[in-house]
């Protein structure tokens, strides 16, 4: 039977083919292998369990291994043996594995883009996004329209710990089309734009510019409102511009003062 492998270092060995372009990708890993032991840097397995570990935290994230096989670009087979072994053979899971293998996997994450769409998640990121944008002047009900939802179903959506990842996508969209925009250069009144700004300040609700990107949907992260937010400047800043101050302003202060009095004590 002929084989249907590519030319080259597998089809050499698995399939005997001797052909130039199979003969000169096996004698291009001996020498790169030779040359790798020479060096003391030869390391063709590494320990699976790193890989074993990481693969069960992104199932408890709801991302199954068919899921992490196609993002990795790695066969599906390879991660039931790391997981399972391979049960036909009497053989257990893996104990050491490939260092590609393990790299493709560990740099696998549970992030928005990975995940199903029906996956439920924080509303933490969304719940932001959406408030941010009340906050920089766009009304709920523009908001919305733009997702395709009521106005109740917006007001249900805030109030909402988890969402799924379908609509996570969808605000996160909104929001990345509309946080540099005016909301008065594209169709929102007046009257609508200043409701909308009040709302989000007797909320105190942080405004798109407060977020990072990179934390904006770190449960842990806070707004930084004046710049200088968690630092013993801020607090000023926050009466300068006339925004409550920040928890974590209210900490800076207190560690300041705590500070300052321990040497007298």
């Amino acid at each position: 039977m002929t084989s249907t492998r590519d030319h080259g270092y597998a089809r050499y060995k698995l399939d005997g083919c001797r052909c130039y372009t199979c003969g000169w990708a096996v004698a291009q890993y001996n020498d790169a292998r030779e040359h790798a032991i020479r060096r003391g840097e030869w390391q063709p397995y590494v320990d699976a369990t790193p890989v074993r570990e990481h693969l069960l935290r992104l199932r408890d994230c709801s991302l199954g291994t068919r899921r992490v096989a196609a993002i990795a670009q790695v066969d599906r087979k390879r991660l039931f043996a790391v997981l399972n072994g391979r049960p036909e053979r009497g053989a257990g899971p893996q104990e050491r594995v490939r260092p590609a293998l393990a790299a493709a996997v560990l740099r696998v994450e549970p992030t928005l883009d990975n995940l199903g769409a029906a996956t439920p998640i924080s509303s933490v990121g969304t719940h932001r996004r959406l408030t941010a944008l009340v906050a920089a002047g766009w009304p709920q009900t523009y908001l919305a329209k733009r997702l395709g939802t009521s106005n109740g179903g917006f007001g249900n959506l805030l109030g909402r710990s988890q969402v799924i990842v379908r609509t996570a996508r969808r605000v996160r969209a909104l929001y990345d089309d509309l946080w540099l925009s005016d909301p008065r250069e594209h169709g929102v009144g007046a009257r609508s734009f200043s409701r909308a700004r009040n709302h989000g300040a007797s909320h105190q609700w942080a405004p798109p510019g407060a977020w990072d990107e990179d934390t904006i949907d770190d449960p842990w992260a806070f707004p930084d409102w004046t710049g200088r937010c968690g630092t013993t400047g801020g607090e000023y800043v926050h009466f300068r511009i006339g925004v409550p101050v920040c928890d974590a302003c209210r900490a800076a202060r207190r560690e300041h003062r705590a500070a300052v009095k321990a040497p007298a004590a």
